[in-house]
């Protein structure tokens, strides 16, 4: 398996899916049953490869990760050729940036002296979506790219 195994709510969520998914291995409901009983190893391995299937999917579609902590934010773009970093580090310790108030604190001072700023680019490695993987596995999440945006626009000018 390249990736990790959908959870029971996903695979409960994409169940037409993964019915047409046994549909194309021509397993029918009725079979499916049987080796979910009978070889239950062979159920598991047909979850693993349809688990990948979907994280494939996912990730080739995905543009914008944000992973934020208690006082840094890692805004990644997941550009055609190459991950571009902006990183952010609050070096007030009296905010944390998971809170309301910490993350409005950040919004009034992103200027201060409190605040640095790091940008970054990596080339990917021979398989891109396993590198987006990682930065998911690593706390990252998906995102439409906006808090990414603003802060490349207020670099750039």
């Amino acid at each position: 398996m390249k990736y990790t195994r959908l959870t029971k709510q996903q695979l409960e969520e994409l169940h037409q899916e993964f019915i047409n998914f046994l549909a194309t291995q021509s397993i029918t409901g009725d079979e499916w049953e049987e080796i979910k009983t009978n070889k239950p190893e062979v159920a598991e391995d047909e979850i693993d490869v349809f688990s990948d299937l979907v994280w494939e999917g996912v990730l080739a579609k995905v543009e914008y990760l944000e992973n934020i902590s208690e006082k840094q934010m890692h805004l990644f773009h997941l550009a055609e050729k190459e991950m571009k970093l902006i990183s952010v580090k609050v070096m007030n310790p009296a905010i944390d940036l998971n809170t309301t108030i910490g993350f409005s604190w950040f919004k009034k001072n992103w200027q201060s002296d409190f605040v640095e700023y790091l940008t970054a680019s990596k080339a990917y490695t021979e398989d891109k979506n396993l590198d987006k993987f990682q930065l998911i596995q690593q706390g990252a999440v998906i995102t439409k790219g906006d808090l990414y945006q603003w802060f490349d626009n207020v670099i750039e000018s």
